[in-house]
């Protein structure tokens, strides 16, 4: 059945016209008359949805403004590490500082962070300090943090080597001449247990090269127990072309090998002057340098697979020089 009573159908379902619920219930109020296009502002779109930041009572709107006034306010200045003046090194720790001060390693000043925990190496590194008069800074850890990257709040600063010249060392060199040259030596260490041997042995000079090389540091200095403020010890940037001048100089050169068919005792040179060339803990002599030595010699032992530290090897070596010149 359609009603056209209100301009709308009504459809009454076959057994159900009688039952309730089955016509929707229209309003009590009735059928409400229009608006007259009164509230068609209403019906208009209002635009797309603004963003979560864009909208003032949205957390992510009010972390966009505290984010904004935080780049807005002015910032503290920031302290600036100040490094030690003359391109010295820098030594960090305490157990590394007090061990550069016992060993009397030259040094410029001694960095200490303000309240830092005072325990006997601390201690001992002021006293140690204050006994040579070397001037103790104090500053925030964050700038001692800065300087080195370490954590332990305490910083020696240490004068740069001075170097001789292999010209200096050949001028004053005593005849008949011994010069210790090495030919890429890393560990510093072994340098500085290097130049403590030529120094025992009345040796010269030590020569090295400037690249791919040691050099004198802290950790150098404390392995030659001083005798590097005796030693004069030259960086040259080509050691074949140094090992030319020295042959100029009148010196015989003499390479250490382990793997040379001719054993130290042949070295019989007491009346002349040598240059001792010492390769490199892991690869030896370079093939340049090896081709550069008139005599290439090897230290004799007993195990066959055994093979000796840098160091040791070159103080043989002087030891068999200087007995051969008592003789």
């Amino acid at each position: 059945m359609v009603d056209h009573t209100y301009g709308r159908a009504v459809i009454e379902m076959a057994g159900n016209s009688q039952k309730r619920g089955a016509v929707r219930a229209t309003s009590k109020k009735g059928p409400s008359a229009g608006t007259g296009g009164k509230n068609k502002k209403r019906l208009t779109g209002k635009g797309p949805t603004p963003k979560a930041e864009d909208r003032p009572y949205h957390a992510a709107a009010k972390r966009k403004k505290a984010a904004a006034t935080k780049e807005t306010r002015p910032r503290a200045p920031r302290q600036k590490s100040e490094r030690p003046k003359g391109g010295g090194e820098l030594v960090a720790g305490r157990n590394a500082v007090v061990e550069a001060l016992r060993a009397g390693v030259p040094a410029t000043e001694l960095i200490v962070a303000r309240s830092i925990d005072v325990d006997d190496r601390i201690t001992e590194s002021l006293q140690l300090a204050l006994a040579t008069h070397l001037p103790i800074r104090e500053v925030h850890r964050a700038e001692v943090e800065g300087l080195s990257g370490s954590s332990q709040g305490i910083l020696l600063a240490i004068k740069p080597f001075q170097y001789s010249s292999l010209e200096e060392i050949l001028i004053r060199a005593t005849k008949p001449m011994l010069i210790v040259a090495l030919d890429g030596v890393t560990d510093p260490r072994n340098l500085g247990a290097i130049v403590r041997s030529a120094s025992a042995f009345g040796a010269d000079g030590v020569v090295m090269a400037e690249r791919r090389a040691a050099a004198m540091t802290a950790s150098a200095w404390k392995a030659s127990a001083g005798a590097a403020a005796r030693m004069p010890v030259a960086q040259v940037s080509n050691l074949p072309r140094a090992i030319d001048e020295a042959k100029k100089a009148g010196c015989f050169v003499i390479g250490l090998a382990g793997e040379a068919d001719a054993p130290l005792s042949q070295m019989k040179l007491e009346n002349e002057s040598i240059m001792i060339i010492v390769g490199s803990e892991g690869k030896g002599l370079s093939r340049l340098v090896r081709e550069k030595c008139d005599l290439v010699v090897s230290i004799p032992m007993r195990a066959d697979t055994e093979s000796l530290n840098a160091s040791v090897a070159t103080s043989i070596a002087l030891f068999w020089v200087d007995e051969q010149r008592r003789k």
